[in-house]
């Protein structure tokens, strides 16, 4: 019996909410299901707080509104604090990234974080 992890997109405003109702959905009240994208990745991959069933789904509800809140503008916000702390040889990168994000170029957060899913689970998000 597949097992169904439902993400409330009604409750994520920015990055740090996603972290939050990503951990509660998959581990309960308080859970953790990274707080940054590597962790999110290395949940998904296998690392800690990942399903101890194989055979699971993530429902994202209210997606559309997500993908609003985690546009261009979470973006440049996320890639301003990263540019703050990143390693000097990364900041050009990171720059760029940012440039784009405030021309609304390029990919937002919500695109970050079904990349990840997508590759590390394939067919395992459902956007409703």
């Amino acid at each position: 019996m597949t097992v169904v992890y439902v993400v409330d997109g009604a409750k994520i405003q920015n990055l740090e909410d996603f972290w939050r109702v990503m951990g509660e959905s998959v581990t309960g009240p308080g859970g953790y299901f990274g707080r940054n994208l590597d962790a999110f990745s290395d949940c998904l991959r296998g690392g800690f707080g990942t399903p101890d069933d194989d055979d699971f789904v993530v429902e994202w509800r209210d997606h559309e509104l997500c993908r609003r809140c985690l546009g261009f503008a979470e973006t440049v916000r996320q890639l301003e604090l990263r540019l703050a702390r990143c390693h000097p040889t990364n900041r050009p990168s990171v720059r760029a990234e940012l440039e784009a994000a405030r021309a609304e170029n390029g990919p937002t957060v919500f695109d970050w974080l079904v990349e990840i899913f997508e590759q590390e689970q394939p067919g395992k998000l459902r956007l409703c």
